[in-house]
């Protein structure tokens, strides 16, 4: 297995990159923006592919890397499903993996630093966000954070893994780069605890300074231009509402672009070929799969909600498919619209 862990020094942001071989498909945690040509020079150093970009949360002292990660290597950009960041295009949910080759992650809603805050469980380690950190915690005291929730998160969930379980977390301000549950349980000063109320106390009791780069960072995090914008003002967007008429017709091929988790968990729109985004320039190219039902039948792309959509029918249309669309919003745009879905 690939694995990096890389800092920023500016935020104390740690991000991780993840593969199971080299050649092979990668992952990144928690990217901070400043920092993305150095991860794309590392990925093709070792010669990755770039498929996914995770943030644990809204970050509030950073700018995430999600949104140039997008649009430089056009991988697909997760967080949690409680997430209403618009660069996001798989919201994930407690229970569900997240996947790449070789690789499976346990998704774990870990709440309380922020109502948004996911750690991402693989074998003997666990990334962890800002919900636990070495020895201290994240704070909870603003972005609907909560010291209950993050009590339940912890004690409940988090240091039930095994006491060998290695922690990565998203931050640290003192030089560590990983510890143990086991370590956290016997060593972490906010830990030691005997209850959820002495808990609540301590955290409402640490009157911290806001992050420096709050202000700029949050609403640049939420707000990073929705690629389907751009793909909409070019005339290659339908809404759900006018999709419903084309779905069905002989020359048109629906194409569900999500991968089977996703198709089980919220259905599909009755009609549509599975040809997941991770292999759409295998399917675009001289002969591949959609390049030739392109030749006889116009391709309507959707996704979850419009984002890896969009990415697609920009990188059909670049490929001389010209007759290339996807709805606008995705399966979500199409089920508010009244659309019929089958399981």
């Amino acid at each position: 297995m690939i694995f990096r862990q890389l800092f920023d020094a500016t935020s104390g942001t740690y991000t991780y990159l993840l593969a199971s071989r080299r050649g092979g498909e990668a992952m990144i945690v928690d990217p901070v923006l400043e920092k993305v040509d150095r991860y794309l020079q590392l990925i093709r150093e070792l010669d990755l592919k770039l498929v996914k970009a995770v943030d644990t949360h809204l970050h509030a002292d950073h700018i995430t890397g999600l949104g140039a990660l997008r649009d430089r290597t056009h991988c697909i950009t997760v967080m949690g499903e409680q997430s209403g960041v618009d660069v996001v295009s798989m919201r994930m949910t407690d229970g569900d993996r997240l996947t790449i080759e070789g690789l499976s992650l346990d998704v774990l809603y870990t709440p309380g630093h922020t109502d948004d805050s996911y750690s991402f469980l693989m074998q003997d380690r666990v990334f962890t966000g800002d919900t636990l950190l070495i020895r201290g915690t994240g704070r909870t005291d603003f972005q609907n954070g909560c010291a209950r929730a993050q009590y339940d998160s912890i004690f409940n969930r988090l240091l039930k893994l095994p006491d060998e379980t290695l922690v990565f977390p998203a931050h640290d301000y003192k030089g560590d780069t990983v510890s143990t549950i086991g370590e956290e349980k016997r060593y972490n000063p906010r830990l030691q605890v005997d209850s959820m109320e002495a808990y609540v106390a301590l955290m409402n009791g640490l009157n911290l300074s806001n992050p420096k780069m709050m202000d700029v960072a949050v609403p640049a995090n939420m707000h990073q231009g929705l690629h389907q914008e751009e793909v909409a003002n070019r005339g290659w967007a339908v809404s759900a509402e006018d999709a419903h008429a084309l779905i069905g017709c002989a020359g048109v091929a629906l194409i569900d672009l999500r991968e089977r988790p996703e198709r089980q968990r919220h259905g599909s729109i009755p009609g549509a070929l599975h040809a997941p985004y991770t292999d759409l320039q295998d399917n675009i190219g001289a002969g591949g799969m959609l390049h030739e039902l392109a030749l006889s039948k116009r391709l309507l792309f959707y996704c979850a909600f419009g984002e890896r959509s969009a990415m697609a029918v920009q990188a059909a249309q670049d490929a001389g498919l010209s007759t290339a669309c996807h709805i606008h919003g995705g399966i979500a745009a199409w089920k508010k619209a009244g659309g019929h879905i089958s399981a």
